[in-house]
């Protein structure tokens, strides 16, 4: 059964007088429970895709369907409430707020929830616990590693238990070992039961998936199961 399906999925920008075509009549299923990596060299579109899957970047054409909602049909603060009920992002930069230790920068996510302040703290604990990172909840981000770093984003996006992971170059930032433990959770996550797809141009990052897809000039030249 799929979470997520793509159909037919165009985005144009217009530059001036120039119109640039991100992507091209794209058509993608993910199932639940699927980890899939999206492949591509820069430019082809693969973080485009992305942004389209996670409700941010409206396409020009085509639909987008995750657990059965047609996600660019609601009204922007539908779509809003859909981003963060069912999406957890992680991005290259860690995008962590300097100024708030390891547990209140996971716990952000709850801010708009209705949990009291200790079940949010209950809940932020028990992420950062299953990160490997529950002995640095109180340390601030410039006091951890870069891979610590990514671990801490990686928790924030599980905090609200979303139905899918979305990662773009989670491990562009960090070191090629560093690259691999982060890569190593995103698949304990998915033994979990987590569904994720991650961008990256490391062809070493796809033997972790259950699929690779490969995208170029806009375009879906195919799909492969690593070995």
């Amino acid at each position: 059964m799929n979470l997520l399906e793509l159909k037919n999925v165009t985005k144009h920008y217009l530059t001036g007088s120039e119109v640039v075509k991100a992507l091209e009549d794209v058509t993608l299923e993910v199932k639940y429970g699927e980890f899939v990596v999206i492949m591509g060299p820069s430019g082809s579109g693969k973080s485009t895709l992305l942004s389209i899957i996670g409700g941010l970047n409206r396409p020009t054409s085509g639909t987008v369907v995750v657990d059965g909602i047609d996600i660019y049909s609601l009204s922007q603060e539908k779509l809003a409430d859909f981003r963060r009920e069912y999406i957890g992002f992680v991005f290259q930069s860690f995008y962590l707020i300097p100024y708030l230790t390891v547990l209140e920068n996971v716990m952000l996510p709850l801010i708009v929830t209705d949990y009291t302040k200790e079940q949010k703290i209950a809940k932020a604990k028990e992420i950062l616990e299953r990160v490997g990172l529950s002995s640095k909840m109180k340390r601030f981000p410039d006091e951890l590693s870069g891979g610590e770093q990514q671990r801490v984003a990686i928790a924030r996006a599980l905090v609200n238990e979303p139905l899918l992971i979305l990662a773009d170059e989670p491990t562009g930032n960090l070191d090629s070992l560093t690259g691999i433990e982060i890569m190593k959770l995103f698949k304990e996550l998915n033994d979990s039961g987590k569904t994720i797809i991650v961008v990256t141009h490391n062809p070493e990052n796809a033997k972790f998936a259950d699929r690779c897809v490969y995208v170029k000039d806009g375009k879906l030249l195919g799909i492969e199961v690593p070995p």
